[in-house]
């Protein structure tokens, strides 16, 4: 018994990390769509190209992963994942030294690939290394450890990419000086991110995990299963709204509401951060413990959104305090949910949209906290539908299941750029619709669409 106990700690904590890795790869590149658009001179239509070239790789790559996990195991696609990973962090060298718009998308492509290696055997397994009872609070836990790093993503982009940087609010009055000055600052912390997927390559294929009964076992058809199908069609539009919203957000906040470059990117980090703090709240409202407990440990999440929230924005305590008041909300709502994913999905999607909707047709300072609340909203929704989905499959199926569901997070390749086109046309605020009636579709999935058998 304590074997396994051991076995179980080991395979979280491993896996806690890679959430970690590919959550900060994921936010890294979908953010750095802000300093491209610089860099080349790009419409807000071709910047998102760069979101379309990252989540692509998920429709061509995720099914050949599932079929890969049953060949090879869990382990080894993982190394493999990371090994890609580092392979196009590495790309990104010669790609802003030339610099090369195709060679950046080349390179967002291969390490998008890796992730996905990571994320199509992360997810099934953290779901069957325990309990079907509490698979929702173990995704929701190691999605918070995910969003830990999209939050650091976006406020190392202010820091690292755009402090200091004279940029004009229309980025193509920008100077060849200042987009050669851009682009000089963005290989450094992609050679850092390959240099430590390698290293975590290289620990993982030193030590032991817990191996899944059912790895290897023949594989199942999961197209008889409506739940599974709507499930990846709910993973479609919330990955596309989620994306598009960060990808449109920096531009959004300097070009309509008049922050600077750094501060936008600055809040960009609170609305990934908001994803944090909703999961840290769901990792334990889903789980089994008593109300009282729940209410003790949503106290330390409370502070930490208030330190988070102050540290992205140099330690402005003002917004560190709004932030926390919001998830304060955020987990007073959650409550309506009374732990059941179904119904948290529901009301979380439904609040979504309202916000998305109060984006569009507001402006200042509502239209800044409405479009950085929904990070909260957003932050139980993928691993809430993905436990919705893979509900009631044996281990035999979740390999099939998994690269389904994960081939419909193309909706990150397709929503982000409709979003820039609107923009472009039409102005931001009107590109928030798009979102908005995507959360309309996850609300009618977690109602009625996981019941479908």
């Amino acid at each position: 018994m304590e074997q396994k106990h051991a076995n179980y700690g080991l395979g979280m904590s491993v896996f806690g990390a890679i959430f970690f890795i590919f959550g900060f790869a994921t936010t890294f590149i979908i953010t750095l769509s802000a300093p491209v658009k610089v860099i080349f001179n790009l419409s807000e239509f071709e910047a998102q190209l760069l979101s379309s070239a990252f989540f692509i790789a998920y429709p061509i790559m995720s099914i050949p992963t599932g079929k890969l996990i049953d060949r090879i195991g869990y382990k080894k696609t993982v190394i493999a994942g990371l090994i890609l990973m580092a392979l196009g962090s590495f790309i990104y060298v010669p790609a802003a030294r030339i610099p090369s718009f195709p060679v950046f998308l080349f390179g967002t492509f291969v390490l998008a690939t890796g992730v996905v290696f990571l994320q199509v055997a992360a997810n099934p397994y953290v779901t069957a290394i325990g309990p079907d009872e509490t698979a929702s609070s173990r995704l929701n836990l190691t999605q918070a450890l995910n969003s830990i790093a999209t939050m650091i993503a976006p406020w190392l982009i202010a820091t690292a990419i755009f402090k200091g940087l004279d940029l004009p609010i229309d980025t193509s009055q920008t100077s060849p000086a200042v987009a050669m000055e851009a682009a000089s600052r963005v290989p450094l912390p992609f050679i850092i991110m390959g240099v430590i997927v390698l290293i975590v390559a290289v620990a993982i294929l030193l030590i032991k995990l817990p191996v899944l009964h059912g790895e290897k076992s023949e594989k199942k058809s999961v197209w008889k299963h409506p739940h599974v199908i709507l499930g990846a069609i709910g993973i479609f539009f919330y990955v596309g709204a989620e994306v598009g919203n960060a990808g449109l957000l920096v531009n959004y906040l300097k070009n309509s509401l008049g922050q600077s470059a750094q501060m936008a990117a600055n809040y960009a980090a609170i609305y990934w951060g908001g994803a944090m703090i909703g999961r840290f709240f769901g990792s334990f409202m889903f789980s089994d413990m008593k109300n009282s407990k729940k209410i003790t440990y949503a106290l330390p999440v409370l502070l930490l959104a208030l330190v988070s929230g102050a540290f992205v924005t140099d330690w402005n305590w003002k917004i560190g305090v709004t932030f926390m008041i919001i998830a304060l909300v955020n987990f007073f709502i959650m409550q309506f949910g009374r732990g059941k994913a179904a119904r948290t999905l529901a009301v979380f999607a439904l609040i979504a949209a309202v916000l998305d909707l109060t984006t569009t047709f507001t402006m200042g300072s509502v239209a800044l906290w409405t479009v950085i609340s929904i990070g909260l909203f957003n932050s139980i929704m993928f691993p809430n539908i993905f436990a919705l989905a893979v509900k009631r499959l044996d281990n035999a199926e979740l390999s099939s299941a998994s690269g389904l569901i994960n081939a419909l997070i193309l909706g990150g390749a397709i929503l982000p750029p409709l979003m820039g086109s609107i923009a472009d046309a039409a102005g931001y605020t009107w590109a928030f619709l798009v979102p908005a009636f995507s959360y309309a579709y996850i609300f009618f999935y977690a109602v009625k669409g996981h019941k479908l058998a």
